[in-house]
């Protein structure tokens, strides 16, 4: 298959050019590099992933902007699937900047299904958000316990696919999460391409350069490691359900190779592996001996004090079920952040 991954040279964009990569397909990263500047951050480890696809025979790297509709139809044609991975990540930088997180989001997705309708390409993946719901999360029942937060009722096995996504505040990164989850889904219905819509909660491994704005599992542990203070907004009972960056691969390639029609499945590690914020590093200390300066501010616009995958569409109808635990998933990463400590100086 020639496989086109926008946003390759990102976290689970790199992961997923890898994956294929490795399957003996034919594999172009499209991606701007942009992360750093998006984000306000200095440093070279934008290029971390970029330059690690480089040893792969069957990987070309396009370095490009999504929105550049010449470049995505050219390099689109032929091809049989579009992992669609480029996008601003922050909830705060779109605060900052609504105007360009459009642009990064909802119209990249938009430019990148044009590519396909007008390539006939087969199979699109979006990587959407749990944001997509906004803050109807919040009006889900909680209770509180020891060190974390919990939904109660109907929602005690997580969020399923039929939470509104109307009616509420979501913010502007959730807004353009959303226009492109719904456009995705729009273009599976009128023009025949197969779309796998993703609304990802957590998603944790190697390779991923988390900041304090995005990424907040990969961001304690290299503060932790790092000796760098941590600071929780909130007070650090918030909970998601993590999921280790393989799954996502293997959920994206159980819906190319076993769905039947388009589908938007919310994608996480469930109950089984959802964590607080104050679990975590309850967990890295065990696993490190070591721990942060830890210091408190109020909440962030925005937050869910709880969000929590329910992952059962998934599981029925793509036979996917997440294999990594957190505590495996966690080891990993703080291996990788170990081997790699002079990338985040």
């Amino acid at each position: 298959m020639k496989i086109i991954v926008t946003g390759g040279a990102g976290f689970i964009g790199s992961h997923v050019a890898e994956h294929y990569a490795k399957q003996g397909n034919d594999v172009i990263v499209v991606d701007n590099l942009s992360r750093n500047r998006l984000l306000k951050k200095n440093g070279n480890n934008f290029k971390y992933n970029w330059n690690y696809l480089k040893k792969f025979k069957n990987v070309r790297l396009v370095k490009a902007d999504a929105n550049n509709t010449k470049i995505l139809l050219n390099e689109t044609n032929g091809a049989d699937v579009i992992v669609h991975a480029a996008a601003q990540t922050a909830v705060t930088t779109s605060l900052m900047n609504p105007r360009e997180d459009f642009i990064n989001n909802a119209f990249t997705t938009f430019n990148a299904l044009e590519a396909a309708r007008k390539n006939d390409v087969k199979f699109f993946i979006y990587c959407s958000s749990n944001k997509v719901y906004g803050e109807n999360v919040n009006r889900i029942a909680i209770k509180e316990l020891k060190k974390r937060y919990a939904f109660t009722g109907k929602y005690a096995n997580g969020v399923d696919e039929t939470l509104s996504v109307d009616l509420c505040e979501h913010s502007p990164y959730g807004c353009s999460k959303l226009a492109s989850d719904i456009y995705a889904q729009d273009y599976g219905h009128v023009y025949g391409i197969k779309t796998g819509v993703f609304r990802m909660s957590c998603i944790y491994g190697p390779r991923q350069f988390g900041v304090e704005d995005q990424g907040w599992v990969a961001w304690f542990t290299i503060a932790t490691l790092l000796n760098k203070p941590i600071t929780i907004y909130g007070d650090g009972k918030q909970i998601r359900d993590v999921l280790f960056v393989t799954d996502v691969v293997s959920a994206y390639d159980a819906f190319i190779k076993k769905s039947k029609t388009s589908g938007v499945f919310n994608l996480g590690g469930g109950p089984k592996f959802s964590m607080s914020l104050l679990e975590l590093l309850d967990t890295l200390k065990k696993l490190t001996g070591k721990s942060s300066k830890i210091s408190f501010d109020k909440p962030r616009a925005s937050d869910q004090k709880v969000y929590v995958s329910d992952i059962s569409k998934a599981r029925k109808l793509l036979n996917w079920t997440p294999k990594i635990s957190s505590r495996e998933g966690l080891k990993i990463l703080v291996n990788w952040v170990k081997d790699n400590a002079k990338l985040f100086g």
